[in-house]
Formats: structure tokens, C-alpha cells, sequence
């Protein structure tokens, strides 16, 4: 069974409709004095929650950092399979569709992070939402020590409530969890392929803009528009952060969410291209089949 990681309310999971990927909001009501974010061990008695069996695909709108001290075992992040084992540490991101391994002791630390818990500056610097990079960090025995320290340090600050006022203490543990993450994206970004340019606060507005409206905006002039840029400025701006173009990363971000609704939903193909904006079944089966070369009954069957 998986660890003592953070449970949530009595609220529950929620969907679109009741029938989609249930999404768990994180639990702040159980955090230490009700701070945005947490960090405990591991705990084989203890499960994620008690309405989300392991084994259902499910996502959370909130950051979960797991540092392991056990393993091997498998998690599955957006259609791959990851091996962890000792010494490895796996990273989700908001929104990921995730799923735990029935089986598998899950065994070390987890640290999890609300959005909007760090400033924006910390959130570029650390790369919170670099969706491009491998969620599994293999670090090498210093790397590793120094984050299990800073680990370390990071759960004494988020325990001790009894030397430092409230508006204190958030503050030690914010500047003690950006400390903890630095070294986790500095991980994260040599474990890609090749490490891109440190974003800016253009393409990190662009980026959120599209996380929030993709469902009902496509089109680039009217996210340049909204951010007060000119298509040529972003343009230029998405292509040194992502190596993209605009165009290319919404359209990107539109057929992960169909492909996570295809493969671990029972919609309907014509609902699922109207939850991601297409009103009209045929054109998102069209859009689908281009940028997949496969369509999207046909993705669904593979992945069922």
C-alpha cells in the first residue's frame, strides 16, 4: 500500500461531470497550521485516501515530490510506466494523470506543494511546471545526500510551530522549501534531454493562460491578445522557453488532456473533443488524427 501521503477532506474527487479523471484538491485543512504544503514520511499503514483506491487513475491539482527509500516499484505518470527504487525521486505535477502500484511498499519521504504556496519568482526559478522534463530523478550519492538533507531540514521547519509565530514560520518554510526545490530543478533539468533556457514571466503567464482556458482557446491571437503581447513577441518568447511555437503548444497541452480522457474515461468520443473544444465530433477527430496519426476510437482500444 502507498504511503503516508496527504489525504484529503471530506470534500472528495471532483469531475467536469461525474464521469471524468476525479481530481483531488490538495488538503490544506490537515496541513501544520494550515500552510501550503506538507512533508511526512512514507508510511506503509497509511493510503493516499480512502475513496481513491490505488490502482484507479486519478489526478491532483497540487505538487507531490517523492524521495524514496525503498523500491523498485512502478507508478504510472501520463502513459509511462516508471521504475523507482531506492534513491530515486519521482515528481507530479498538477494535473498529471497518475496512478499508484497496488502492491508496492512505497517507502521514504513526500512533500507535497500547493500552487500559489511560493511567489512567482521562486516558481520560474525552480521550474514548477516544466511539464518537458522526465517526472523520475536518478540522483548520484552527493546530489542524494544533499537533498535528503534538505529534506531533512524541510520537515523539522514544517514541525516545529512552537519557536516562531505563524507569519514567521510560513515564511522559514518558504524560503527553506525554495532552498529544497533549486536543487530538485537543478536534478530535474539534467535528467532532460537538453536543459532549455530559464523561463521568463512572458512565457510563464502564456503557459498558465493556456493550462487554464486550452478547454476553450485555441487560438494564439487571442492569448497574445489577453496577455497584452504581440503574436511576433510571443512567438519569440514561447520558442526560447519551449522550443516551440504557440500554435504548437496549445495544440500540444489540447491532445494530452483528449488522450488522458480517451484512455482512462468511458466519455464518449464526441464529448471528449467538446471538453477540450470541439463542439463538432468530426473536426476533433480530425485534429486528433493529425497530431497523433492515430484516431481516437482506434487510441482509446490500445490503451483499454
Amino acid at each position: 500500500m502507498a504511503g503516508g501521503f496527504p489525504q484529503g477532506g471530506d470534500s472528495g474527487g471532483r469531475t467536469a461531470d461525474g464521469v471524468g479523471i476525479r481530481t483531488f484538491p490538495f488538503p490544506v485543512e490537515r496541513s501544520v497550521c494550515g500552510v501550503g504544503m506538507q512533508i511526512a514520511p512514507m508510511d506503509p499503514d497509511r493510503t493516499w485516501r480512502a475513496d481513491a483506491p490505488l490502482d484507479r487513475v486519478h489526478r491532483i491539482d497540487f505538487h507531490i515530490v517523492m524521495l524514496f527509500d525503498g523500491g523498485p516499484l512502478r507508478h504510472m505518470i501520463d502513459f509511462t510506466e516508471y521504475e523507482a527504487t531506492a534513491g530515486d525521486v519521482l515528481w507530479i505535477r498538477p494535473g498529471q494523470v497518475h496512478r499508484f502500484s497496488r502492491d508496492a511498499e512505497y517507502r521514504g519521504t513526500v512533500l507535497a506543494m500547493q500552487p500559489g504556496f511560493l511567489p512567482r519568482a521562486t516558481v520560474e526559478a525552480t521550474g514548477l511546471y516544466r511539464y518537458d522534463l522526465p517526472p523520475l530523478m536518478r540522483p548520484g550519492p552527493a546530489r542524494l545526500a544533499a537533498l535528503r538533507a534538505a529534506s531533512d531540514q524541510l520537515r523539522r521547519e514544517y514541525e516545529d510551530t512552537e519557536t516562531l509565530p505563524l507569519g514567521l514560520h510560513t515564511a522559514v518554510l518558504r524560503h527553506t522549501l525554495t532552498a529544497f526545490l533549486l536543487r530538485l530543478a537543478h536534478l530535474a533539468a539534467g535528467s532532460g534531454d537538453a536543459a532549455r533556457p530559464a523561463e521568463d514571466s512572458a512565457f510563464t503567464l502564456f503557459r498558465e493562460a493556456v493550462e487554464r482556458d486550452f478547454a476553450t482557446n485555441h487560438s494564439v491571437t487571442a492569448y497574445a491578445d489577453t496577455l497584452g503581447y504581440s503574436r511576433r513577441t510571443l512567438a519569440r518568447v514561447v520558442r526560447a522557453a519551449a522550443g516551440e511555437t504557440p500554435k504548437a503548444f496549445i495544440d500540444r497541452r489540447v491532445v494530452l488532456e483528449a488522450k488522458r480522457l480517451l484512455a482512462h474515461t468511458d466519455l464518449p468520443v464526441g464529448r471528449v473533443g467538446a471538453a477540450v473544444g470541439f463542439p463538432d465530433a468530426a473536426n476533433f477527430s480530425k485534429f486528433f488524427q493529425q497530431h497523433t496519426d492515430t484516431a481516437p476510437a482506434a487510441f482509446r482500444a490500445e490503451h483499454r
